[in-house]
């Protein structure tokens, strides 16, 4: 990983903030000119610190007003691979994690309805044969959430 600059991480800050910011803003906000910026953004892009560039949806304004949290258990290892198949595969699970403790995997998923919360379960959770438990967790708001990460330390 190549090290960071000053003007790397304003960069990437500003970025965070409107990646659709033109050129001509970015060198204006950081004091370099709009050629160097473009460089850069090339560099992070071909150095993996930048992943891409997204539209972030507003889930609600779609419908998409459930927000839920499943922890998912098995024994057999073998069960891990078919598992993160078919996690993978469904549009409603936003994020898979690996974890420590008691569970093998937390998701983050997006539905709009209870309907589809249980669908999602038992079609694609539970449906992988060795899956043992699940706890499922529905957020009745969030205080924050964001794609932004913290580029103060680096």
């Amino acid at each position: 990983m190549p090290k960071l600059d000053d003007t790397d991480r304003q960069l990437l800050t500003l970025l965070q903030e409107d990646d659709r910011q033109p050129l001509s803003e970015l060198s204006r906000r950081i004091g370099i000119p709009a050629s160097t910026v473009n460089d850069r953004i090339k560099r992070l892009v071909r150095h993996g610190m930048i992943a891409g560039f997204h539209a972030r949806i507003a889930p609600e304004a779609l419908g998409l007003n459930l927000l839920a949290f499943i922890l998912v258990s098995w024994s057999n290892p073998k069960v891990e691979a078919v598992f993160l198949k078919k996690a993978k595969a469904s549009p409603d699970v936003l994020e898979c994690h690996h974890v420590t403790g008691a569970w093998n995997y937390l998701l983050k998923v997006r539905v709009k309805t209870t309907g589809d919360l249980e669908k999602l379960l038992s079609e694609t959770i539970k449906s992988v044969e060795g899956v043992e438990r699940t706890e499922t967790l529905i957020a009745l708001s969030s205080a924050k959430e964001t794609w932004k990460v913290s580029l103060a330390s680096l």
